[in-house]
């Protein structure tokens, strides 16, 4: 975008920001939206207005981003990223501008892992942007998840997604893992589960760099004990951890965010799948490598 429309749409952005809509719900939202500024520190708000939707010719975002809902909708995210996980990042300045693949390893029985990358993305990275975490496709068979994810910019994992949100420049957070690997049981812990190869398919298409994201934390917050196969399938879910406190409560360790240098791939996306293979373990390789030395490096669990 040229930096004259930048600019347009950033003091507009702003404008929306100061606008608080009236109403017990305008009040409610307006609240969180002040709470998300208080918990982000003296430059969230200025953050926040340059944040950018794509909008089609009606003026909204294809997928249902409102970004006016998120700002308001993150606070309870934020909170978790600043005071229960306390998180730190590391190399989040190596994420380039532009359209870009954030490649993640997925655990924790519940996927706060990819609310804490979003979080960094929004608080962090330069310049914030929306990560668009790519959903299994059951979870907006949910009451109520789908029009909530919707409107936090969260899209359903289709290569057909993926692929029109990379050509509008977005930032796509993929767990290739998937299920696999967000639902594993604690004696497995930090050891990544098989990658699929449907985000190396993309990447060469659309010429997207990736960047790996280890997440350390994530793994305790919710150890899960054995996976309760059977009475998974009677209730339709892809799992049924069984962790110590009976439930995926989350205890308040302390989550530690990795960014890798970013990775180019060149070839054909149709390759073989040999051929993909091969790319999708370097990047694999690349993720365990950063986990292995962020549990090194860390000091505790919890502090």
């Amino acid at each position: 975008m040229p930096p004259a429309s930048r600019a347009t749409v950033e003091s507009t952005a702003l404008a929306k920001f100061d606008d608080r809509p009236r109403g017990l719900f305008g009040r409610v939202r307006a609240s969180m939206e002040k709470w998300t500024v208080k918990l982000g520190g003296p430059d969230m708000e200025a953050r926040l207005a340059r944040l950018i939707a794509p909008q089609n010719e009606y003026g909204v975002d294809p997928f249902g981003l409102d970004l006016e809902f998120a700002k308001a909708a993150m606070a309870p995210a934020l909170w978790l990223y600043k005071n229960y996980f306390r998180v730190e990042t590391h190399g989040i300045e190596k994420v380039p501008d532009g359209r870009v693949l954030l490649i993640s390893n997925h655990s924790g029985q519940l996927p706060l892992d990819g609310a804490m990358i979003g979080c960094a993305m929004i608080c962090e990275a330069e310049p914030p942007r929306v990560a668009r975490a790519m959903l299994e496709k059951w979870a907006p068979t949910l009451p109520f998840v789908a029009p909530f994810f919707a409107r936090m910019g969260q899209v359903v994992g289709t290569p057909e997604n993926c692929r029109r949100l990379l050509a509008a420049g977005e930032t796509i957070t993929v767990f290739p893992e998937g299920v696999r690997g967000l639902n594993k049981t604690y004696d497995k812990s930090y050891q990544l589960q098989e990658f699929g190869l449907g985000f190396m398919r993309l990447a060469l298409e659309t010429g997207t760099p990736i960047v790996p994201v280890a997440v350390v934390g994530a793994e305790e917050q919710s150890p899960a004990l054995v996976d309760l196969k059977a009475a998974a399938k009677m209730f339709g879910l892809p799992a049924l951890p069984l962790t110590p406190t009976l439930i995926p409560f989350p205890m308040p360790v302390k989550y530690h965010l990795h960014f890798g240098a970013p990775m180019r791939f060149s070839g054909n996306p149709d390759d073989e799948d040999a051929e993909l293979e091969r790319k999708v373990r370097e990047v694999k390789q690349a993720i365990q490598a950063m986990v292995d030395a962020g549990r090194v490096s860390r000091k505790s669990i919890f502090f």
